[in-house]
C-alpha cells in the first residue's frame, strides 16, 4: 500500500505556507483581513500608445495633482529608454518623456496613487483679471451666441447661475441657437466661448470617473467657472454643479491632455483599481522597487490587475464545485462548466444571466434535436452547434435591444464554446437517460453556478482572494483533501433510509 505520509506533508506545507504568506502581508503591509477597515487608495494608470517616426520624440501629458477629495501620494512611470521629468508649467503639472531616436509602435505608462482624503484642500489659483482670449464668430453664430447670452442673463443672478442657464439651453434639443453653435463646436467649447464673451473666467478640464476594475477609460471634459473665490465644476452633459466623490480632475491645463512630437496616431487610455490600505501606508513613500511586493499582482499594470481580480476568484468556484460533487453528490453537466457560467453571471448580473442561460440552452437543445436526425459526424455536429449558439445569442441580443431591454445585451459575455458543449452533452444525455436526467444535471449546474456567483460577488471573498495570494495555497490544500475522500456522498445516504425506519 502506498504511504499517505508524503500527501499529508504536502497538505501541511501548503496550508502553512499559505497562512504565513497571508499573515506576513497583513502584518508587514497593514492589509486588513476584512474590507472597509482602512482608507481607500486609487491606483490610476495612463497607457500611451503611438507610432514613432524614427526621429527624436517628445511626449507631454497633463498630470494630476492634489485636489479636493484626493491627495496625490505617489507617481511612477514605466518607459524603457526614455528620459522622464515632471514639470510645473504655467498650464499646470505635466509628465514629459523624451528620447533621441525611436521608431515603430511605442507604449508608455504613467501610474499615480490618489488617497481618498476628505481633508485634502488646495488653495485655488485665481485667474488673471481682465485677460480674456479673443473670440471670432461669423455672423449667424455671433447672433445665436448673443441670443443665448441674453436669455441666460435674464434668468440668472451671477456667474454661476448664468453658467447653469447656458448649460440648460445647450441640453435643450429644441433650441435652434444652441444647435447652430453645436454644429461647429463641442458642447464644452461652445459654453466656454459664450462665458468668455460674457467676460467670465472659465476653463475646460479633463476628468475621470473612478470605478474599481475599469479599463480603457477616456477623459471626460467638464467646465470650471470662477465665482470670485473658487473654481466651480459643471458637468456639461447634465448641468450638475460640484465635484462628485468618485470624480478626479486629471487635466487642468485647459490646453491639451497629450502632445506627441515625433510620432503619429497617439492614443491614451486609463485603467483604475481601488485598494484598501492603512492611512499610514497611504501617505508614506511607495514601497521600494526591490521589495517583495513587486513580485505580487500589485506590481502588474492596472489593466492586468483588473483582469486578475476576476481570475483569482475562480479557485473559490472550483472549491465549491468539488465540495458539491464529492461530498453532496450533486450532479452537474460538465465538471467546471458552472464556474465559467458563474463568471458570465458576474458580468451580466444574476437574473439577466439566468434568463439568458435558460433561453440559449433551451433553444439550443431544440435545434440540436433536429441535428441529431441528420446523423452527422461528431466534429461537424459540434461545429454546427457552436454556430447555432452564436446565432441564438446574436438574435436574442438584437431582439432585446429592439424592445428596449438593454440588460439583454450582456448575454454576449457567455462562453460560447462551453455553452455549445453543454447543449451537446445535454442532448446526448436526453437521448440516453431521458429528460429527467437532463433536468437533474441542468438544474444542478444552474444551482452550482448561482452559489459560485454569490461567493464571487461577496466583498469579503473578493478582498481576501485579491489581496492575499497565499490563500490560494490553502484552497488548493482543501481541494486535494476533498479529492482524497472516498466515503458516501450525502445524496447517497437516502438509500439507507428504509434501514433507519426499521
Amino acid at each position: 500500500m502506498t504511504s499517505r505520509v508524503p500527501f499529508y506533508i504536502l497538505i501541511t506545507m501548503l496550508v502553512v505556507v499559505g497562512v504565513c504568506l497571508s499573515w506576513f502581508r497583513h502584518t508587514t503591509y497593514s492589509v486588513p483581513w476584512t474590507p472597509g477597515e482602512t482608507r481607500q487608495v486609487w491606483d490610476v494608470e495612463a497607457r500611451i500608445k503611438f507610432d514613432a517616426l524614427g526621429e527624436p520624440v517628445k511626449v507631454s501629458m497633463a498630470a494630476p495633482q492634489t485636489q479636493e477629495g484626493f491627495t496625490l501620494t505617489d507617481e511612477t512611470t514605466s518607459s524603457p529608454g526614455y528620459g522622464v521629468a515632471f514639470l510645473n508649467t504655467e498650464h499646470g503639472r505635466r509628465a514629459e518623456w523624451s528620447i533621441r531616436h525611436a521608431e515603430g509602435p511605442q507604449v508608455l505608462y504613467y501610474k499615480t496613487q490618489l488617497l481618498v482624503d476628505d481633508q485634502a484642500n488646495v488653495e485655488p489659483i485665481a485667474p488673471e483679471e481682465g485677460v480674456f482670449r479673443s473670440i471670432s464668430l461669423d455672423g449667424p453664430q455671433e447672433s445665436a451666441a448673443h441670443s443665448l447670452l441674453d436669455q441666460a442673463r435674464q434668468r440668472s443672478a451671477d456667474n454661476i447661475t448664468l453658467t447653469r442657464e447656458l448649460i440648460k439651453q445647450f441640453n435643450d434639443p429644441d433650441n435652434q441657437n444652441a444647435s447652430l453653435l453645436l454644429n461647429e463646436f463641442s458642447k464644452e467649447k461652445a459654453i466656454s466661448t459664450l462665458l468668455t464673451m460674457e467676460k467670465i473666467h472659465s476653463k475646460t478640464v479633463g476628468t475621470l470617473w473612478l470605478e474599481d476594475g475599469r479599463r480603457r477609460q477616456s477623459v471626460m471634459p467638464m467646465i470650471e467657472v470662477w465665482d470670485g473665490d473658487h473654481w466651480q465644476l459643471f458637468n456639461p452633459v447634465n448641468g450638475e454643479q460640484g465635484k462628485p466623490e468618485n470624480l478626479v480632475i486629471w487635466d487642468k491645463s485647459n490646453v491639451s491632455l497629450l502632445d506627441v512630437v515625433g510620432g503619429k496616431q497617439s492614443q491614451i487610455h486609463f485603467s483604475m483599481i481601488a485598494q484598501n490600505i492603512s492611512p499610514k501606508q497611504a501617505t508614506s513613500k511607495k514601497i521600494s522597487s526591490d521589495d517583495l511586493l513587486n513580485f505580487s499582482i500589485h506590481s502588474l499594470p492596472l489593466e492586468e490587475q483588473s483582469m486578475f481580480k476576476t481570475i483569482m476568484l475562480i479557485p473559490i468556484g472550483a472549491l465549491i464545485v468539488v465540495f458539491l460533487r464529492v461530498l453532496i453528490g450533486l450532479k452537474t453537466s460538465g465538471t467546471f462548466m458552472p464556474v465559467l457560467i458563474a463568471v458570465a453571471f458576474v458580468q451580466t448580473q444574476l437574473v439577466t444571466g439566468i434568463i439568458g442561460f435558460l433561453l440559449i440552452v433551451g433553444t439550443g437543445l431544440f435545434i440540436r434535436g433536429y441535428l441529431s436526425r441528420l446523423n452527422l459526424l461528431l466534429v461537424a455536429r459540434i461545429s454546427a452547434v457552436i454556430i447555432t449558439v452564436i446565432m441564438i445569442i446574436s438574435v436574442f441580443t438584437v431582439v432585446a435591444f429592439k424592445i428596449g431591454l438593454t440588460e439583454g445585451l450582456a448575454i454576449t459575455f457567455f462562453p460560447m464554446i462551453i455553452l455549445s458543449w453543454t447543449v451537446e452533452r445535454m442532448s446526448i444525455l436526453w437521448e440516453e437517460e431521458g429528460w429527467k436526467e437532463v433536468l437533474i444535471q441542468g438544474g444542478g449546474s444552474l444551482f452550482t453556478a448561482i452559489l459560485v456567483y454569490l461567493a464571487m460577488t461577496n466583498p469579503f471573498v473578493q478582498h481576501l482572494t485579491f489581496n492575499f495570494i497565499g490563500l490560494q495555497l490553502v484552497i488548493l490544500a482543501m481541494i486535494l483533501i476533498l479529492g482524497n475522500y472516498t466515503g458516501y456522498r450525502l445524496s447517497e445516504l437516502r438509500r439507507f433510509k428504509p434501514l433507519a425506519e426499521d
